[in-house]
């Protein structure tokens, strides 16, 4: 049986949109859509050994998960880790290696589910989960997104007194172009061993694959209108996409 570990991160308040990590979201506590979409991913594999692990310094987050999933492994988060500077990837090592010396045995795979992604489906998770498990010459496998614009041929850089193409090329539509996708900060899967022994906090030293997410499922919460955009956005999804609205059916409480 393989075994996975999944990390879920938030600091206490925030600088950009303060407390985003307790906020209610669509009625719901918004760390419970993530709690849901792991469940249903666990529900639907049970080959697979998943465990959660919260590493947070918020009481209040701590509480809030506890309430409904008890099952959560609540790991407060040390001061040395509670820095704006601090690599995720140390609190991704800290939870690993605590997780492990916590129930004595050694996991495959780390997944890291950001909080502030509220409109990740099951399927996500287990596409990201299966293109790390699929390929063991990766180090990790992250979630992105189409890119609307690409560098190539539709993004300027700005030059002083004028712009030019961020990379010179011969492209003359945008379908020429090599694909070009962004980071959603979603989901991370990292193989155990690459993530055990980083010691630079950088993920680029590692090989890395993607897993490809409905680009308009997600944007990144880093203010009030991004949240309230969202909520917009997941009134449509949950209207017309089974596969939104089945984690939102599933919070508990």
């Amino acid at each position: 049986m393989k075994r996975l570990l999944i990390t879920i991160c938030g600091r206490a308040g925030s600088k950009g949109f303060k407390n985003k990590n307790l906020k209610v979201f669509c009625e719901k506590p918004l760390v419970y859509y993530t709690l849901s979409a792991a469940e249903l991913f666990a529900k639907a594999h049970p080959e697979v050994q998943v465990d959660i692990g919260l590493n947070t310094d918020s009481q209040h987050l701590a509480d809030l998960v506890a309430a409904q999933y008890p099952e959560v492994v609540f790991l407060p988060r040390g001061e040395e880790l509670g820095g704006d500077t601090v690599p995720k990837m140390a609190v991704f090592q800290d939870t690993l290696k605590r997780m492990e010396a916590k129930n004595g045995y050694v996991y495959d795979y780390v997944m890291d589910l950001d909080i502030t992604s509220p409109l990740r489906t099951a399927a996500d998770i287990e596409n990201a989960y299966n293109a790390k498990a699929d390929r063991q010459d990766l180090d990790l496998v992250f979630s992105v997104t189409h890119s609307r614009r690409n560098p190539y041929f539709n993004m300027v850089r700005d030059c002083g007194d004028h712009v030019e193409k961020v990379i010179e090329s011969p492209y003359t539509a945008r379908q020429q172009a090599p694909a070009i996708y962004d980071l959603n900060a979603s989901i991370y899967v990292f193989r155990r061993d690459f993530l055990a022994t980083n010691t630079t906090g950088i993920l680029w030293d590692g090989k890395i694959g993607i897993s490809i997410m409905m680009d308009t499922g997600i944007l990144d919460i880093d203010s009030e209108e991004d949240f309230l955009l969202m909520e917009v956005i997941a009134g449509h999804l949950y209207e017309n996409y089974p596969d939104f609205a089945a984690v939102r059916n599933n919070i508990r409480g």
